[in-house]
């Protein structure tokens, strides 16, 4: 057995809101208290951590990720604001200099959102060929739901024969899906050191799980059993991986077949798209777009296929579920839903579950729905700090009145649909305080949540979608998944969302948080564990 303690620090947990120290031992948190306490645990530990003020946290879930995509992302062209990209000069010229010193591959790209650049287009096909010398390149708009492609890569992969091709190079449905799986045709060697280069970056930002929402053109079956076969043990040193997989199931026999092919799947859903995404028009909309009133975006199942699936996954025993954005979209999800309740029985279904992904268009009437179905939803608060300010992509793409109602995360928590959050990395980064911040500062004020409730959607949320209720908290006897934090300041939060700075007074048994005000200098993660093993370590 080994244990570590850590005092002299600030450890969040509802279980003790004063605590000062904890003790981890064989993987299991073991006492936490006072430090005048801890004392007594100190002889005996095999190693004593002083935290000289730092602050300890349950470790994040990550609870929308694609793994392989991120490692790539990671490794290509950064076509994101913060990476200087600011214009379609800007990333012709970041494309020319990767082609420059490319190896054997294409030219990959992540990121672009033409909504803010100056040109207000992405680059064509023609452009790409000039920049990267007729090298073959794919781009990834930011949402990863459409790209455009160089005119050697649309035609040694037969993209530009496929649906959804546009002769600029821009690739979406179809298209985008045969350019998307080309450039993810790496080697098995390869494979495996961009996944682990992808968990030990969220490892970095205290993430303890993931889950992979896989799918045939983001990754393969193979690829997906790697990943949960190589962490499925905490001695990995690697954050845990959930396991879905995006195939759509007809008969019972179908979602068999896919479990008996990947061992250890937690549900068939997560990115079974029923429709696209908002900034690449592909969300399927109950009225038009307001910057393109010829298309209320695609609709990829019907209700049919989507109660098919749904009974096929339930009855073997898997989860089920789709990802989702429009409100179109949506109602085609509530028809299909009901309609398998009707065949299987709510509670057969509710035994296995029922979880969507993103559902950022959601009325009072379809609130009112996902309650009584007992649906379990994924989001991801990031989307609405990059796309929900004033002038931003959704009020471009939906008007400002449509845009104002995205995202509506306290009604969905006052309604107490259960929730997760996560990043869609590479959509939005892995950064898990991001997420907390952009929930508590919601662009809308009446759809803001305290941080709190954010942090736990972002850690006891994330494992109790997955089905491991009794997870992510710190307290005696659960698993030591946890983070510890460098931040400038410590804050409590008011029951109307103020934050104030710290005191003994003002503590008043509720557990503390990093000051995430904008402006705030964010946390800084100095190690992370999971069931106490140590998966990233900056504590010097």
């Amino acid at each position: 057995m080994s244990s570590t303690l850590y005092r002299h620090g600030v450890v969040h947990s509802s279980a003790d809101p004063f605590a000062e120290a904890v003790l981890v031992e064989d993987g299991v948190v073991a006492w936490l208290g006072a430090d005048d306490t801890a004392d007594g645990f100190a002889s005996r530990a095999d190693e004593v951590v002083d935290l000289d003020g730092a602050l300890v946290t349950p470790g994040f879930v990550d609870a929308h990720v694609h793994v392989l995509e991120t490692g790539l992302a990671l490794e290509s062209v950064d076509l994101g604001p913060d990476a200087g990209v600011r214009s379609l000069a800007d990333a012709l010229a970041a494309v020319a200099r990767a082609a420059a010193t490319r190896g054997d591959g294409p030219v990959l790209g992540f990121g672009w959102d033409e909504t803010q650049w100056p040109e207000g287009r992405p680059p064509t096909r023609h452009e790409l060929d000039a920049a990267a010398g007729g090298a073959p390149v794919y781009l990834a708009r930011v949402d990863v739901h459409s790209a455009v492609v160089s005119s050697a890569l649309a035609t040694s992969t037969g993209a530009d024969r496929a649906p959804g091709w546009s002769d600029d190079g821009r690739v979406e449905r179809d298209a985008h899906h045969v350019a998307r799986a080309a450039a993810r045709d790496v080697a098995p060697g390869r494979r495996t050191a961009l996944y682990e280069r992808a968990l030990r970056h969220a490892a970095a930002q205290g993430v303890v799980s993931v889950h992979e929402h896989s799918a045939p053109s983001i990754d393969t079956r193979e690829g997906l059993l790697e990943l949960l076969t190589s962490t499925a043990d905490a001695s990995s040193a690697l954050p845990f991986v959930v396991g879905y997989r995006g195939e759509l199931c007809v008969t019972v026999d179908d979602a068999r077949a896919v479990l008996a092919a990947i061992p250890g799947l937690t549900g068939i859903g997560g990115d079974l798209n029923v429709d696209g995404a908002l900034g690449s028009r592909t969300a399927a909309l109950r009225a038009p777009y307001a910057d393109a009133r010829e298309t209320d975006g695609v609709l990829y199942l019907a209700a049919e296929q989507i109660a098919n699936h749904l009974t096929a996954v339930s009855r073997a025993g898997l989860q089920s579920g789709f990802h989702v954005i429009g409100d179109r979209a949506m109602d085609e999800v509530l028809v299909g839903l009901r309609a398998a309740q009707d065949v299987e029985g709510a509670a057969a279904l509710a035994r296995t579950g029922v979880r969507l992904e993103h559902a950022e268009m959601v009325d009072a009437p379809t609130l009112a729905a996902l309650v009584l179905l007992g649906v379990r939803l994924s989001v991801q608060p990031a989307f609405d700090a990059r796309w929900g300010h004033v002038g931003g992509m959704y009020a471009a793409r939906l008007g400002a009145g449509r845009a104002d109602a995205l995202n509506p995360l306290a009604d969905l928590a006052g309604a107490g649909v259960p929730l997760a959050f996560g990043s869609d990395a590479p959509v939005t980064a892995l950064d898990p305080w991001a997420a907390v911040r952009a929930a508590a500062f919601h662009h809308a004020p009446e759809q803001r949540i305290s941080a709190r409730a954010a942090l736990r959607a972002h850690t006891r949320g994330g494992w109790r979608l997955a089905g491991h209720d009794g997870v992510g908290e710190l307290r005696v006897g659960q698993p030591a998944h946890l983070a510890v934090w460098e931040a400038d300041e410590l804050v409590v939060q008011a029951p109307d969302g103020r934050l104030s700075a710290w005191s003994p007074d003002a503590q008043a048994g509720t557990p503390l948080l990093p000051d995430l005000s904008p402006g705030a200098v964010p946390p800084r993660c100095l190690r992370t564990v999971r069931a106490g093993v140590v998966l990233h370590d900056a504590l010097g």
